[in-house]
């Protein structure tokens, strides 16, 4: 798959392939390139591949087929202990019979390093992770929270150019997780890491991320900076799979000057920005709108927007927001997001109102 990453490549995966059994492919013709310095995420559903190519990048498993380079040299024979790459586990993967100091230095004595040095590059690390005065303690002692960040700290001891990161938030309460999520991404960018993180998380993958490769069946769907990924996805897998999203079921009218004139299946008319290579004049089709895009208060619809009759079946107040499901072109599950504001209208369940958005916010992708 072609991605906007220069021709100077740090990371790179020509045509990957993985099998497991000779027979069925995880991973499926992987083109990938990653710029020095990024932070790139992939995101998918559990059995996609992105952790099988992750586990490739680090040398615990190996390419079917297919050639992985680290700034422009083949490692695919090269074993994991000497490419020189951090690693960040969900389960943190710390020594508990060793103190933290004892666990930072593991790496840099694997790396023959004089004591007084090794002792700098464990201050600095733990500095670098706010846990300076635990050196002397173990894992035991720690907090979940406070182990994942000396697990971070002992990935970036040795200060590697590359450091691959799995699931390393999943075990940690919402509050602490939503906090390391900036943590490590202002650590990786003022350290100038190059970061590879997987996730099945899609708010880490767009809080996070320079780009966010989304995987499905194997292969990348969408190779693209958060805000294009949730803006403009390529298709209805990548819309749905990426923030909330609303559908209509129809069928492509003509196209003409960039738009597609969709006929929906309860006989409405809207306009939609083609994308999909699929969405032609005749062929079936599934319009993506996200939530924040629809107005119900009439005198905030702007000119040119397309207006449908709904049918009001839920009403949440959120505090900073409003949740309001609806049922609109036979869809039950159509829901808006609106701010919560002193001139918003509050809604109730069972009242029929007008909804609109513009042709430029609904999107019609593969059916």
């Amino acid at each position: 798959m072609a991605d906007s990453a220069s021709n100077d490549a740090f990371v790179e995966f020509e045509r990957v392939q993985k099998s497991y059994d000779g027979e069925t492919l995880v991973v499926k013709d992987l083109n990938l390139k990653m710029p020095k310095g990024e932070f790139l995420t992939m995101l998918g559903p559990s059995g996609s591949g992105k952790t099988t190519c992750l586990m490739m990048l680090a040398g615990f498993e190996t390419a079917t087929h297919g050639d992985i380079r680290l700034d422009g040299v083949s490692i695919n024979n090269i074993p994991p202990h000497k490419r020189g790459i951090g690693m960040v586990f969900q389960n943190y993967a710390l020594f508990p019979h060793m103190t933290i100091a004892e666990n930072l230095s593991f790496p840099l004595e694997v790396r023959k390093m004089g004591k007084s040095e090794r002792e700098a590059k464990i201050k600095r690390a733990l500095d670098m992770v706010e846990m300076g005065d635990f050196g002397g303690r173990r894992p035991s002692q720690l907090s979940g929270g406070q182990q994942q960040r000396v697990a971070l700290a002992r990935a970036l001891v040795f200060e590697p150019e590359l450091v691959l990161m799995d699931e390393p938030l999943g075990a940690l309460d919402k509050q602490l997780r939503e906090k390391m999520q900036f943590e490590i991404t202002h650590l990786a960018h003022s350290l100038g890491i190059t970061t590879v993180y997987v996730t099945h998380d899609q708010t880490e993958a767009l809080t996070m991320s320079d780009r966010v490769a989304v995987f499905d069946d194997g292969r990348i769907q969408q190779l693209a900076p958060p805000d294009q990924l949730y803006e403009a996805p390529i298709n209805s897998f990548v819309a749905q799979f990426i923030g909330e999203n609303n559908t209509l079921e129809g069928t492509v009218k003509e196209i003409k000057n960039g738009l597609a004139l969709v006929q929906l299946d309860d006989g409405g008319l809207i306009d939609c920005s083609p994308v999909h290579e699929s969405v032609k004049a005749g062929a079936r089709t599934r319009v993506s709108i996200r939530p924040e895009r629809v107005e119900y208060n009439k005198d905030r619809l702007q000119e040119g927007a397309h207006t449908l009759k709904a049918e009001v079946l839920e009403f949440i107040y959120m505090g900073d927001i409003f949740r309001t499901r609806l049922r609109v072109a036979g869809n039950d599950e159509f829901i808006i997001k609106t701010r919560n504001a002193p001139d918003q209208v509050r809604l109730k369940p069972g009242e029929t109102i007008e909804i609109g958005w513009l042709p430029e916010d609904c999107r019609a992708l593969d059916a």
